[in-house]
């Protein structure tokens, strides 16, 4: 999966495939027409109070999609350790890895796609961080 241009429309689409709905079920659900629904196909973006209402119908974490980008395309300059974290709204780190994230490197690697230098420059993950996943695919294969 390609994290770096999100066509969420698409990802929409793919997945109302895969469980098979019904049309008539997404209209109802959403309170929309299939004009309406085919025109989200469409879209590169959403609307989130929509998009929450599309992950909860096909029981899909579509916000991770986006996470997934930002952990992987958002600028260095974004972690800064001397930036007050607000009182008001969550603070999130950036160095968490999902299990996709690390699959998606990690066949990059394998498949001589990247290296772990081109790796560490273009996404900014820690040398160590990609060491230690490494190892573990290492260690599950032997």
């Amino acid at each position: 999966m390609l994290y770096k241009n999100i066509h969420i429309g698409q990802f929409i689409k793919e997945r109302v495939e895969e469980k098979e709905i019904t049309m008539d079920r997404i209209c109802n659900f959403l309170n929309k027409d299939e004009k309406f629904i085919e025109e989200v196909y469409n879209n590169k973006s959403i609307d989130t109070d929509l998009l929450l209402r599309w992950c909860k119908l096909l029981e899909y974490d579509f916000f991770r999609i986006y996470s997934s980008h930002l952990i992987l395309y958002a600028p260095p300059s974004a972690v800064n350790k001397g930036t007050k974290k607000s009182e008001k709204i969550p603070y999130f780190r950036k160095n968490i890895y999902t299990q996709e994230i690390k699959d998606f490197i990690i066949k990059k690697i394998l498949s001589d796609e990247m290296s772990l230098s081109d790796v560490i420059e273009e996404y900014s993950i820690p040398k160590s961080t990609l060491h230690r996943w490494m190892q573990k695919i290492r260690n599950n294969n032997e």
